[in-house]
């Protein structure tokens, strides 16, 4: 891998985490376009494990962005803040079930659904699940403007959990399941992304460490050891471009952030909506013709 390709992917990957369109499929797609992993399985591996190891450079975006709510939660689980210990109790609730699912699924989801046509599908469903979403939340509208974060119930937390197990589908987007489950429970626009966030950052975090530290079944000897993610990273990409590309995705993945939250508040999200129809329909278009 160039340094410029890992860049770029960082780029990608930084931008479209936590927007609702899913940075799986879009690296997916700019991996196909640049002629990543689709030589050899390993290659395969490797370029699917670069993918999600970037995110790491997502999670420092948000714990620099989002501090306050992190040691908030840290002196709740301390004894010293009880609005603290009920987000974290919240923040755990809405991991657990992708947390389960992830283990239980996780070889038939990387076997079966890491291609472009289940993530042409799932963009363009999510696209309609959105306009869906904006749609409900036009016809029941929350009290005033919404409940903040920290109003959170466990129940509502649960039903955000289960929907963000959706995500697992590449091209559905965690942030798309996670927003639009917050503002179907009623949650403010910016408790709805504020919570997707923060529930990000356990979930990329404990995606993140599989594949960095877990062995990888199938990927050979080698690399099914502790560390073999990173192992195979290094044998295949050099550490380099893994920097840069966490780099890249953790400054782009600040101004992404900044961005939505103000965005939201002011225009919604049926432009996502259109945008997840649009390159849905685009890049079916592309498969269809043996383009891409």
């Amino acid at each position: 891998m160039e340094i410029w390709q890992a860049i770029l992917l960082g780029l990608i990957e930084g931008i479209t985490e936590y927007l609702p369109v899913s940075s799986t499929g879009h690296l997916i797609v700019a991996q196909r376009l640049m002629g990543l992993g689709t030589l050899t399985e390993i290659d395969k591996i490797a370029a699917d494990t670069f993918a999600i190891c970037i995110q790491g450079g997502a999670i420092l975006a948000v714990l620099g962005l989002y501090y306050k709510h992190v040691l908030k939660m840290l002196m709740g689980v301390l004894g010293r803040d009880p609005e603290g210990l009920k987000l974290a109790i919240a923040i755990l609730i809405g991991f657990l079930p992708a947390a389960i699912l992830g283990l239980l699924l996780n070889d038939i989801i990387e076997e079966k659904l890491f291609g472009l046509w289940p993530v042409v599908f799932a963009w363009i469903v999510g696209g309609f699940g959105i306009l869906w979403t904006v749609n409900y939340r036009r016809k029941n509208p929350p009290r005033g403007n919404g409940r903040d974060i920290l109003k959170l119930a466990w129940q509502s937390a649960l039903f955000i959990g289960l929907l963000q197990c959706v995500a697992m589908w590449p091209g559905t987007s965690r942030s798309l399941m996670t927003i639009c489950g917050g503002l179907i429970v009623g949650l403010s626009v910016k408790s709805a992304v504020e919570y997707s966030f923060l529930l990000g950052v356990l979930t990329l975090t404990a995606a993140t460490a599989k594949k960095a530290i877990w062995g990888i079944d199938g990927a050979g000897p080698a690399y099914e050891a502790w560390f073999g993610g990173t192992k195979l990273l290094i044998d295949q990409y050099d550490t380099l471009p893994l920097i840069a590309g966490i780099l890249a995705a953790a400054i782009s993945a600040a101004f992404a952030v900044k961005w939505l939250v103000s965005y939201l508040q002011s225009h919604g999200l049926q432009v996502f909506g259109y945008y997840r129809i649009a390159i849905g329909l685009i890049v079916g278009t592309l498969v269809l013709t043996n383009t891409l």
